[in-house]
């Protein structure tokens, strides 16, 4: 850049070299320049449509800019800083391919418009990559349901023993969390899918360009309505942003829990070896590496939302050079929660065991069949408020003898109330609790296995 301005002969002077450093963004947006070259390449060929240029220099810099592409793909076109950017590095390589033909590319075209293009394409091409992660996420969760719909395991309130549960009832509630995520990301896609193309610096050209036509060769479904609108526009990146943030939120809950189970302390799974590292001082660890570096990476997909906000929060109408930070904190989110998903992906295929026995174990030790107690009462006339005090009751007697309510005999049941029979033994029993809540959307084995068919369902729409 000290020896050929990109700009116009309004300066005289080169830029400082460490303001040139300061300014450049080539060292990031060459990601774009995939979509930088079908970007230009359509601009190209709308040119040419509406005669702004002939058909045969449109020609030539299409073959320009295939030749950019091909250069790039096998390592032969390397830009540095002196290119500022992505934008100036094909324009300025694309001139010394095809002549002074290459100068016209930029005609009727901003740089404004131009990179909201390219940031456009990028994230359609990433939000559908992450929708298919998510979706083979959640043929894993699929699978681990089909195979453990009548194994229990404790559920949780506040995180003391609540009810046991199903544990593909608790598996698929993470299914429908990260459909949303699915379904979540298709709305945002709507958002990105607008051409700002054409719109130029801020307010359009004089030149006869056809938008739609440009719209419609890149795929999206539209131009943006407003030439101000289109260069300064950033929510789809804030709401990928929020939709990426929401799928770490998922991903880090079911980390905190692979966690916990992990432990010795609840013994509910264990970790296999190609999904665990070691102590590099205790030779009996096995630490749960995988979801600890999901549940810390959350972290920074929530910064880079909150960096977005503050970005946009004070620029005025339109373009501003701000703009140039959105394109880090988006490319860093794309790749975490690409990374995220993949490894999730394989932790719960290959990663854990569970430990049935353990979890059988776990469900037959506490006090969770409770609210069982209370509502075999209600069924048999029993106001349930009463019937609910009255087991508080018996917890805390059972609590200072020692026992679980299986434990106790008949006679102490019938002491309690005499409403109690010997059915109340198959009442409390885990497998029976858990049955029994077959009310739709609950943990019954029989709406788990409906819920089971309706989630393989929805999986396969596309």
């Amino acid at each position: 850049m000290t020896e050929e301005k990109t700009w116009s002969q309004r300066f005289e002077g080169a830029l400082h070299p460490a303001i040139a450093r300061f300014n450049a963004s080539i060292g990031f947006d060459i990601q774009l320049i995939e979509y930088d070259l079908t970007g230009s390449m359509a601009h190209a060929k709308m040119l040419g449509k509406t005669g702004i240029i002939s058909l045969d220099e449109a020609d030539k810099l299409i073959k320009g800019l295939e030749q950019i592409r091909q250069e790039y793909r096998q390592g032969l076109f390397k830009p540095g800083i002196d290119a500022e950017d992505v934008h100036f590095a094909v324009e300025r390589r694309l001139t010394e391919l095809v002549g002074d033909v290459g100068k016209k590319l930029h005609t009727a075209r901003s740089r404004n418009d131009q990179v909201g293009t390219d940031t456009r394409l990028y994230l359609r091409d990433q939000i559908q990559q992450i929708q298919q992660q998510i979706r083979e996420f959640q043929s894993v969760l699929l699978e681990l349901a089909d195979r453990h719909v009548e194994t229990l395991i404790p559920g949780y309130t506040h995180l003391q023993r609540a009810q046991p549960i199903s544990l593909a009832h608790h598996l698929l509630a993470y299914f429908e969390m990260v459909q949303r995520d699915w379904e979540r990301l298709g709305e945002v896609y709507q958002r990105v899918d607008i051409c700002p193309l054409g719109a130029g610096a801020l307010a359009g050209t004089t030149f006869p360009i056809d938008r739609h036509f440009s719209a419609e060769e890149l795929g999206f479904s539209r131009p943006y309505n407003n030439s101000l609108d289109a260069v300064s526009d950033r929510d789809f990146a804030i709401e990928f942003l929020c939709a990426s943030s929401l799928i770490l939120v998922h991903l880090s809950r079911l980390s905190e829990e692979v966690i916990l189970w992990a432990s010795q302390e609840f013994s509910f799974i264990t970790l296999t070896d190609s999904c665990a590292t070691g102590s590099s001082i205790m030779p009996q660890k096995k630490n749960p590496d995988v979801p600890e570096l999901v549940r810390g990476k959350t972290g920074r997909v929530f910064g880079h939302l909150q960096g977005m906000l503050v970005l946009m929060k004070g620029l005025p109408l339109a373009y501003n050079k701000d703009l140039q930070e959105d394109k880090e904190c988006l490319f860093d989110a794309v790749k975490t929660v690409k990374a995220c998903l993949e490894a999730m992906t394989i932790l719960m295929s290959e990663g854990i065991t569970f430990r049935e026995e353990r979890l059988a174990e776990a469900v037959a030790e506490d006090f969770s069949n409770a609210t069982d107690v209370a509502d075999y009462l209600a069924a048999k006339g029993v106001p349930f408020r009463e019937a609910y005090n009255l087991v508080g009751k018996v917890v805390k007697t059972s609590l200072s003898a020692g026992k679980l309510l299986k434990d106790l005999t008949l006679e102490e049941w019938k002491a309690l109330h005499p409403a109690f029979e010997t059915d109340i033994y198959a009442a409390i029993a885990p497998k029976q609790v858990v049955s029994a809540r077959n009310s739709y959307g609950g943990t019954g084995f029989e709406q788990v296995r409906q819920a089971l068919t309706e989630a393989k369902i929805r999986f396969k729409q596309v």
